[in-house]
């Protein structure tokens, strides 16, 4: 009996011992801890692509409250701001069609945006950095659509990063 006891609990210790270390909640960076509430204003547009500071604003609000790291607040009653500035588009040919090679029909378009992370009350600069975002997508006969389409995506792209950055540290 007592050698059944000290197999269970042998076996139990080895099975639990595989998770030492992992724990569960915030994995902010050190520089990031004390901040829980982060204003997000609308981006600085340094291009004379319309809308596009809302579509970066709007995407980084949204991967913030998915990745819940960090709470979206108003700027008085935030920790931090998030300030992003949009610097440049780039947009080339992917594709073009096989029978004319001067028509295009994939699209690339790169976005690179700079952003700080800067306390509230002391305007500190707690983090910064510069990310860049593309996407690739099949033109169809509205360019214009396509084109939005492809911002969105690439504002999805730098949302993702600039959360992972400040919230998990990579």
């Amino acid at each position: 009996m007592k050698l059944l006891h000290a197999l269970v609990l042998s076996t139990a210790a080895l099975f639990l011992s595989n998770c030492a270390g992992y724990h569960i909640g915030n994995s902010k960076p050190a520089h990031m801890e004390k901040v829980g509430k982060l204003a997000v204003p609308a981006a600085q547009n340094d291009t004379l692509e319309p809308r596009l500071s809302a579509l970066v604003t709007n995407a980084v609000i949204k991967q913030l409250q998915l990745d819940g790291a960090y709470q979206v607040a108003s700027k008085d009653r935030a920790d931090a701001v998030l300030e992003c500035r949009i610097k440049r588009i780039n947009r080339s040919p992917y594709r073009s069609v096989r029978t004319n090679v001067l028509v295009t029909s994939e699209l690339y378009v790169g976005l690179y945006v700079d952003y700080k992370v800067k306390e509230s009350g002391t305007n500190t600069l707690l983090h910064s950095g510069r990310v860049y975002g593309a996407s690739y997508i099949v033109l169809d006969p509205n360019f214009q659509l396509s084109e939005h389409q492809a911002m969105e995506e690439a504002s999805q792209r730098i949302a993702s990063q600039i959360v992972n950055e400040i919230a998990e540290g990579w």
